[in-house]
């Protein structure tokens, strides 16, 4: 049986998820809370398998309390939130880098029926199987396993595919946070994320890294210093002469957009100049996507699992023997920097600024 705490400052909102999570026989409510100082309370002593969280409440915010369970009685948090207003979304990417796994929208309709409420079922059971360890500042990256010799480690490439799942917004800011304005590359991601979400991620991302981060659109030509996001329900691809195409078809491995569409264009149409990237994540999706890339030459990094929230994605890539490297997420940023020494000496790079 998991068992789910729900902190919410909406009674009707607390009693409408209780309804749809005890709808399964699997999961069981031990509490609900108002706000987040209640929902502490009740997480230290109940020690649920996972707390569903409301952001905006009176008293503790939600994204404090995340910081205080995290600290004090680490477990699964979800946070479960609307999305009515920009800054709103942003918040619930900052509760994400303080430790809460995923980001999901309050259900229009709350018949436990429907087909959302049985994806935040199914959201909620997966989530709570997530090993989830103590907040703490200061922990030294593991070292790095590397298969290419050190000789090969600055590389003419042309942009740097990204593949993230679960864990990857604080993931990528992470990563984008190591890396200098100058930086000489596109950087094309695809994040699996809920519907909704896509532009508050790029919005949060260009407010607290350096660079410009922006959904992309059809036939724009790619721009160092930019990064951009796969839009909702489509799949981003790139074409030979530098310019996005967003592709309709239909979803592979359940996902759409898909990492391993992605991968799949970019190995097609740069071949070895290119760098991918494969992160936290559940699922396989990437994976034979890294490893088109790695067939052609390109550099494949993929995110180890002690640094990774889930590590599924970055594992089956291994399996494929499809990863150069296989990294911290802490050295990733470092190693593009390595990796990218040789463009850093031309003017502008392959596309222009």
């Amino acid at each position: 049986m998991i068992r789910v705490l729900i902190v919410d400052d909406m009674k009707t909102i607390r009693l409408a998820l209780r309804a749809i999570l005890e709808s399964d026989p699997e999961l069981t409510i031990v509490g609900e809370a108002g706000d987040g100082e209640e929902g502490l309370a009740l997480c230290r002593k109940f020690r649920p398998d996972i707390v569903t969280m409301d952001i905006n409440m009176p008293g503790m915010s939600g994204y404090e309390a995340i910081q205080h369970i995290m600290n004090e009685v680490p477990c699964p948090i979800v946070v479960i939130t609307g999305i009515e207003s920009q800054p709103l979304v942003e918040v619930s990417f900052k509760a994400l880098t303080l430790g809460a796994l995923t980001v999901l929208t309050k259900p229009r309709d709350f018949s436990p029926d429907n087909a959302e409420a049985k994806s935040l079922i199914n959201q909620i059971k997966t989530m709570a199987a997530v090993k989830v360890v103590r907040r703490s500042l200061g922990t030294k990256p593991a070292p790095a396993v590397i298969k290419k010799d050190e000789s090969q480690l600055s590389i003419s490439a042309q942009l740097v595919a990204i593949g993230l799942s679960t864990g990857g917004p604080p993931a990528l800011q992470t990563v984008l946070s190591g890396l200098p304005l100058s930086f000489p590359l596109p950087i094309l991601v695809v994040q699996h994320i809920s519907h909704g979400f896509v532009s508050g991620l790029s919005s949060w991302l260009s407010k607290t890294t350096q660079f410009r981060c922006k959904v992309g659109v059809n036939d724009e030509t790619i721009q160092p210093g930019t990064v951009y996001l796969a839009p909702d329900n489509i799949h981003l691809t790139i074409r030979a002469n530098g310019k996005l195409w967003l592709d309709g078809s239909e979803p592979l491995g359940g996902h759409r957009p898909s990492a391993t569409v992605l991968f799949e264009s970019v190995a097609k149409n740069f071949g070895a100049k290119a760098i991918g990237i494969l992160m936290t994540g559940m699922g396989q999706d990437g994976a034979w996507g890294l490893k088109a890339l790695h067939q052609v030459g390109a550099h494949t990094i993929v995110q180890d699992e002690a640094s990774s929230v889930i590590s599924s994605m970055p594992k089956a890539a291994i399996a494929l023997n499809a990863a150069d490297e296989i990294l911290d997420l802490n050295q990733i940023a470092p190693r593009l920097i390595s990796l990218t020494k040789k463009n850093r000496l031309a003017e502008g790079g392959p596309f222009g600024r």
